[in-house]
């Protein structure tokens, strides 16, 4: 989650009033590292929504074809008891997607509330929030997670998302309260507060509109760290397996010996549909990052133009 921190408070400055911020997100869409990481999260968002409706094979039957390659049968193969891997990557896909986009939300809305509320209120508040948040910064994620997956009266999916986002807000809440410290200070607050205007309505109207890109960027990381989470407490043995995800599936081709057995068909797709995720989220990513920091912005273009020829008439003046 360390990575939460990459879009700097500096790359996030305000770039004018709210009206025309909004506005120039409308371009950013359209920049290809955010139109390609779109596309990837988009696919296996409508995979994990429609997959089974279309897909209509029970993962978890069994069948005479046991550790069958890819085929015209089973487009993946199938498993050491035949089943069929297309169906269970399918499926998989719901829990996976649901754990990492549960838990990136429950994290960032807890984020939000301490880092954004801390940093604007100052004084004592921000004290006790900052020690709070200190104490999940320093105390190791992973190690954290197994202790408490491991002593869930129920390992569902949604278990599983709040114990992650529990361990996973603290890196968001410490970028966005030293942004909202640096916005505090600026003009426009200062007039709201002379103005009688309340917090909540200065926070959620004036600051957070000035941080999107930061909210996005702990968001979009916390997803992943979320997903990849849930994969490795799956592959444990520390999540509910009967019910299928990427994890799951991980945990079962270990347990039955797949790479042994050279069935790499069985192991390779979910490793690959995590990383393909996670690779289209840090490109969403680093796509807002490009957009909203100067910069780098800057960079792009005078590395993406040619510098222009003098005209005949600039080059006969020259001496």
């Amino acid at each position: 989650m360390a990575a939460a921190g990459t879009l700097t408070a500096e790359a996030a400055q305000p770039a004018g009033p709210p009206a025309r911020r909004r506005a120039g997100w409308v371009p950013a869409l359209r920049a290809p590292k955010i139109a390609i990481g779109l596309g990837i999260v988009i696919l296996f968002i409508a995979v994990a929504v429609f997959g089974p409706t279309i897909y209509r094979v029970n993962p978890s039957s069994t069948s005479t074809d046991l550790l069958q390659g890819p085929s015209a049968a089973h487009w993946l193969g199938t498993t050491q008891s035949g089943q069929d891997v297309l169906a269970q990557l399918i499926v998989g896909a719901r829990i996976s997607m649901f754990v990492g986009f549960v838990g990136g939300a429950i994290a960032t809305v807890l984020s939000l509330f301490v880092g954004v509320l801390g940093g604007y209120l100052g004084g004592v508040a921000d004290e006790i929030l900052s020690v709070f948040t200190n104490i999940f910064l320093v105390i190791p994620a992973l190690p954290l997670v197994i202790i408490l997956a491991g002593y869930l009266p129920g390992k569902g999916a949604l278990s599983v998302a709040i114990v992650i986002s529990v361990t996973g807000w603290a890196w968001g809440a410490r970028v966005q309260r030293a942004q909202t410290l640096s916005i505090r200070k600026r003009d426009y607050i200062e007039a709201a507060r002379i103005a009688g205007e309340g917090t909540m309505r200065i926070i959620f109207s004036e600051i957070l509109p000035n941080e999107i890109a930061i909210v996005a960027s702990s968001f979009l990381f916390t997803v992943i760290f979320a997903i990849l989470t849930e994969a490795g407490l799956a592959f444990l043995g520390l999540a509910n397996l009967s019910s299928w995800s990427w994890g799951t599936m991980l945990y079962w081709a270990q347990s039955d010996s797949a790479l042994q057995v050279g069935a790499w068909w069985w192991f390779v797709p979910p490793g690959m549909c995590i990383a393909l995720v996670g690779a289209g989220l840090s490109m969403i990513n680093f796509g807002i990052d490009e957009f909203v920091n100067p910069r780098l912005r800057s960079a792009g273009i005078s590395t993406s133009r040619r510098p222009a020829r003098p005209s005949r008439g600039q080059s006969g003046r020259r001496r």
